[in-house]
């Protein structure tokens, strides 16, 4: 395994970016309303209640960021929040709608399916998307059905382990995760530890973002 050497631009990027102000700037339910492709963008997506919206507060150190409910399927169109520093826009980062179980017609969830889809295909600016995986539930049959479209369209993608804190021995699991998927075309060969509640590994996350800016 290679270890990656912080440099001191690496050092001076995060300290950067998680000390400026984020901000919702967009939201969008049609492909064609994408806003310009003028910044770097990294993206959550996951199954629905796999804790994304907690996971996002986290990061970006906001209580109130992403909207938290015990009901799944609250995020229904694609979420565009900026970080930005003197008016100009260092990442996006993009909460997708969670796919798999939501209390929304068969239309609603098609109409979200169909849009995270058109996204994942067309979006150059994308750097890699954030596959939240549940640690009480490990990769399911859907999850991989999202991996292969991600393959199929090469797309850099990245599994994030959430709720760590709910099981023993998460560290194992993560090592048999890696050992399923280490096949897969496109995906970063890391497995991110995650816990929204006691904020382990947040710090892993911050430093991949900070990692993708141009």
């Amino acid at each position: 395994m290679t270890v990656r050497k912080e440099t001191g631009n690496d050092a001076k990027s995060k300290k950067i970016l998680f000390k400026q102000n984020i901000t919702f700037s967009l939201g969008v339910t049609r492909i064609e309303d994408l806003p310009k492709e003028t910044s770097a963008e990294v993206a959550f997506f996951g199954r629905s209640n796999v804790g994304k919206s907690s996971l996002l507060n986290s990061i970006t150190d906001k209580n109130k960021l992403a909207y938290t409910s015990k009901n799944p399927g609250r995020t229904r169109e694609l979420n565009f929040f900026s970080l930005s520093k003197n008016s100009k826009t260092l990442i996006n980062i993009v909460d997708m709608p969670g796919y798999g179980f939501a209390k929304a017609s068969k239309d609603q969830i098609r109409k979200w399916t169909k849009l995270s889809d058109s996204y994942l295909k067309t979006r150059k600016n994308l750097r890699r998307v954030f596959l939240l995986i549940d640690s009480r539930r490990n990769i399911m049959s859907i999850d991989n059905e999202i991996m292969d479209i991600m393959d199929d369209y090469a797309v850099s993608y990245q599994i994030v382990l959430t709720k760590a804190d709910k099981i023993l021995k998460v560290e194992n699991l993560a090592e048999l995760v890696l050992k399923e998927v280490e096949k897969r075309k496109a995906i970063f060969p890391k497995i991110l530890i995650t816990s929204s509640k006691s904020k382990f590994g947040i710090d892993d996350i911050r430093e991949e973002i900070a990692s993708l800016i141009n």
